[in-house]
């Protein structure tokens, strides 16, 4: 039977994959380099998701522009002197509101609660610039230069969980590139950060094919701990 025209086909297959688009939420204090090319990525129909919110801490922050200059909705929540978990709760209601079903967190410049991390259990990631669990709890150029003295021969980002420990949450992916004779703390730092947007862009995919990430919990998990009745 005739099931319609091409074109008709072909806005039924948009509209299928709009109607499951991955909603993503992006909180930063920074520039926000790794969300262009997710922004990319999703221009291109790599990716099949929408950025819904942007949050940072910092009004200044060019993350906020960059949002902006792609339409994109924005808030800008006060840190600094607040608690952290009533900042974090700020946070929350504000990715609550926008319905997101993954959170990026992209050059946030804070440590998040034990309270957020619960909220967001699973659908929460960060990018670190080593190859963890090398090189953790530590930023910009101070991991750069401690793979250098280390003498490693690779270095890299991690896409890892956010948990309340830091950088110890479960590896979502990793990404790597060689450290070269004559190699500086600030060329592989840009060797790295040009990683951590396409590390993100494959992780969302992952939770779009999967429906979870490595160290969450799958949507089927989910409902059937929600359906099972409680123990005494």
């Amino acid at each position: 039977p005739d099931i319609g025209t091409t074109e008709v086909l072909m806005k039924r297959v948009v509209h299928q994959r709009q109607v499951r688009r991955i909603r993503i939420g992006v909180v930063g204090s920074t520039r926000g380099s790794s969300l262009q090319p997710i922004l990319y990525a999703i221009r291109d129909g790599r990716i099949n998701a929408s950025i819904e919110v942007v949050v940072s801490n910092v009004a200044s922050a060019y993350i906020l522009q960059r949002a902006r200059v792609n339409n994109l909705k924005t808030v800008h929540i006060v840190g600094k002197g607040r608690v952290r978990e009533e900042f974090d709760r700020d946070v929350t209601a504000a990715l609550v509101a926008a319905e997101v079903d993954i959170v990026l967190l992209i050059g946030f410049m804070r440590i998040v609660s034990g309270e957020f991390c619960r909220a967001w259990h699973g659908r929460c990631i960060n990018v670190h610039p080593s190859l963890l669990p090398k090189h953790a709890n530590l930023m910009d150029l101070a991991v750069h230069q401690s793979v250098l003295d280390a003498g490693d021969s690779e270095s890299g980002c991690t896409v890892h969980q956010v948990i309340d420990e830091v950088d110890g949450g479960s590896t979502v992916m990793q990404l790597t590139t060689p450290v070269v004779p004559g190699e500086t703390a600030e060329t592989l730092k840009a060797k790295v950060q040009a990683l951590e947007g396409e590390g993100m862009i494959q992780a969302i995919q992952m939770f779009d094919r999967d429906g979870c990430l490595p160290g969450g919990e799958s949507s089927d998990a989910k409902r059937q701990r929600l359906l099972s009745p409680v123990k005494n």
